[in-house]
């Protein structure tokens, strides 16, 4: 073993020992060469030992002034992964909790994953939960995450970027979302690096060359605030701090700006030490130089859920430059350094006292909104929406509940979104808001400072719709979760109906089939884990009831019911519910009907969409509701309009006409006279002496409403004959 490596561990057992006098640095060496023996031989893809990575890990540990348990944890964070150690030789020597640690931390890639993003999305999962149960896990993991990410440049370069582009959607958002903007920071700087390499060295270069044109501005500018709070008598660190370079591109490509309009580089950081100090100080810089307007945030007074509080404020310096301060107290920069980690610091076995409970709040509700979603693609879009739309202050609102409790929610968040933050229930049976004491609708864009007030009816569910407005992913996952435990009862229901008159058809004990030994062993057998998960499936359109109902017929019997002898084939199998106009492409034996939105007719081509416990809709192809559908690609259906086809179909049709008497007449006899009826007419006059005549009428197809049209268009004084959509305007 090497005297580097030697001096490192004296080095780290020191620097622990310097905020925790009494820590057991006996039990840290301990863990240090038992890492040491367990990745004996490895060597990471720069060549150096293994063993320096769970160092450096646990170095990064130290500055957030974590305990001896999480020393330990990190130093053996890799050993169940990628060594032969196993979870009882940790036990033994170190205890419960720091296998529990290493437990959390361990990356679950021994299971088999098809894809990169299923595995992701398991491993964020796991780690969400650990870190919900003991803080430390993600502090050790996001650790593991900055030294991997300060040594990526011995990666190849698509790992760079896929490593890259996961840290800089998840890893550091969850940093500042845990209040550790420092390393917030140098993972997005680290990300920007790998991500876009030009344009990060060209903005390098940039900065750099105006930070020396401007330290002698700051300075002055540094110097003056010094000046001003001796003279007021007041107390307070005064110091420059330039803007990290992912936040000066973000602000580019944000506003759409050249380097040249970025005027706030860097920032002015007050310490001071009392709250009240605070806002004297604000006062003080605002007398100074003038304010810029939209420009001022209070955290102090509403402090964001990671807990970071300061005063914001931008002035218009010397020269008509733009200069940011920051004001806050000793206390308040700790938390803004340290984070969630600064409350969660020496409280034993990593639990907290009743007065820091609300620390920990966010972070659970965080976990909880997750919970639910099954869906490895749905959990990972939610978790990155949550953490992306509370990542950057400007993009948050306060508001209030009627008690004086702040929410703090995305930009653009709605009444529905406040309800869901204060519970689901509420969430669920919302049916509007008072905003200020003024009713507004659910729709409604909520503004810092608002009131809310949540009106509710027991009888009120979520609504498909409500995904339309929602921005949290709280409230998303939520109505997702409804509307899919809502769309298996129904799905249940109409693959029971289904199966219920697929035996009476055959004249089968339907009520006592359904219930029996014999059709759970056809469910097992065909893979399903119950009956009711096979009578789902018949009920999304997934199954066909006469194919389970065949297995309980005669040979004979179930070679006619095939329909042998027809012609038909598989592929092409109408329908079995009477006067249908559509066939199904595959054969699937499922309700439907046409969507009242687009009214498709014969002629015009289709796709069935399947509405899980509704059966299957039909829309034209142009419906922009079926573009719009919130749909996965195995429910879109493949469907034909039935070649024999009969009765009428109602159509929308708009003419327009020069207005003149006797035009009406001329236009229903022409309708008429082309076989087609009318069931509802409605005339409009214009102010440039034009009638508009909106009509539904009948027809068979699209052959027979185009015949119909044209024989309109032929009239004298008709400027215009055409069929409107659902999604179209008639005037």
């Amino acid at each position: 073993m090497s005297l580097t490596i030697v001096t490192e561990i004296d080095q780290l057992i020191q620097q622990v020992q310097g905020y925790h006098p009494e820590a057991d640095g006996a039990v840290i060496r301990r863990a240090y060469e038992f890492s040491a023996k367990a990745h004996e031989g490895q060597t990471r893809r720069s060549g150096e030992p293994y063993l320096r990575h769970p160092l450096a890990v646990a170095g990064i540990l130290t500055f957030l002034k974590l305990d001896v348990t999480a020393i330990v944890a990190a130093l053996l964070h890799d050993t169940l992964e990628d060594t032969v150690a196993t979870q009882e030789e940790l036990r033994a020597q170190f205890g419960d909790e720091v296998t529990h640690l290493v437990e959390g931390v361990t990356k679950i890639g021994q299971i088999p994953f098809q894809t990169y993003e299923e595995k992701q999305a398991e491993n964020f999962r796991k780690m969400l939960l650990s870190m919900a149960d003991d803080i430390r896990v993600v502090f050790i993991k996001l650790a593991d995450r900055l030294h991997n990410m300060r040594t990526l440049e011995h990666m190849s370069e698509s790992k760079r970027k896929q490593i890259a582009q996961e840290t800089v959607e998840i890893y550091a958002p969850l940093a500042n979302r845990l209040g550790m903007s420092w390393m917030k920071q140098e993972l997005e700087d680290l990300c920007f690096q790998y991500l876009k390499p030009e344009a990060y060295s060209l903005l390098k270069l940039r900065v750099a060359k105006r930070d020396e044109e401007r330290e002698a501005y700051v300075e002055s500018i540094i110097h003056t605030t010094k000046d001003a709070l001796v003279s007021a008598g007041l107390t307070g660190e005064v110091e420059g701090r330039p803007k990290h370079l992912y936040s000066v591109h973000q602000k580019m490509e944000r506003q759409g700006i050249t380097f040249e309009e970025v005027y706030d580089l860097a920032a002015i950081r007050i310490i001071t030490d009392t709250k009240m100090n605070c806002y004297t100080v604000l006062g003080l810089i605002h007398s100074l130089w003038p304010p810029v307007h939209g420009r001022f945030k209070d955290y102090i007074a509403t402090p964001r859920t990671n807990l970071y509080q300061s005063l914001h404020t931008t002035v218009l310096g010397p020269q008509g430059q733009h200069i940011e301060f920051q004001i806050r107290t000793e206390e308040m920069h700790r938390l803004a350094e340290y984070g969630v980690a600064a409350h969660w610091r020496y409280k034993e076995q990593a639990r907290v006292g009743d007065r820091d409970e609300k620390v920990f709040s966010w972070l659970r509700q965080f976990v909880e909104w997750h919970r639910d979603l099954s869906d490895n693609r749905q959990f990972m879009d939610s978790v990155k929406l949550d953490l992306f739309h509370l990542d950057v202050f400007h993009d948050v609102v306060f508001a209030f509940t009627p008690k004086g409790e702040v929410k703090e929610l995305p930009l653009g968040s709605t009444p529905l979104d406040f309800a869901y933050s204060i519970h689901t229930e509420i969430g669920d049976h919302c049916i509007g808001a008072k905003v200020n004491g003024k009713i507004i609708p659910l729709r409604h864009k909520l503004s810092s400072g608002d009131t809310v007030e949540i009106l509710t009816s027991s009888s009120q569910t979520p609504q498909r719709e409500w995904l339309k407005f929602v921005r949290t992913s709280r409230a998303r996952a939520k109505i997702k979760h409804w509307l899919k435990v809502e769309e298996q009862k129904r799905g249940l229901e109409l693959g029971q109906r289904l199966l219920e008159r697929e035996f009476r058809q055959h004249n089968l004990p339907a009520a006592e089939l359904l219930k029996s030994d014999q059709l759970e062993q056809v469910a097992l057998a065909g893979g399903y884990e119950s009956l009711d998960n096979m009578a789902r499936m018949i009920g999304y359109g997934r199954l066909s009831a006469a194919n389970v109902v065949n297995q309980f017929l005669d040979p004979a019997v179930q070679e006619q019911s095939d329909g042998a002898g027809s012609g038909e084939t598989p592929d092409s199998i109408p329908l079995k519910r009477p006067n249908k106009a559509v066939k199904v492409l595959g054969g699937r034996d499922v309700m439907m009907q046409l969507s009242k939105c687009c009214s498709p007719i014969p002629g015009d081509s289709i796709m069935g969409y399947l509405t899980r416990g509704r059966g299957l809709t039909i829309h034209a192809l142009g419906c922009p509701n079926l573009q719009a559908l919130d749909y996965e690609k195995d429910r879109l259906v493949e469907v034909e309009w039935d070649s024999h086809i009969e009765g009428n179909h109602s159509v929308k049709v708009c003419v327009l006409t020069v207005d003149q008497p006797g035009v009406l007449a001329k236009v229903s006899l022409a309708i008429s006279s082309s076989q087609a009826n009318i069931s509802r007419a409605e005339i409009t006059t214009r102010e440039d002496q034009k009638a508009v005549l909106d009509f539904v009428i009948e027809v068979s197809n699209a052959l027979h409403l185009e015949r119909t049209l044209e024989a309109v268009g032929r009239i004298e004084g008709v400027i215009s004959a055409k069929r409107i959509r659902g999604w179209e305007d008639s005037r």
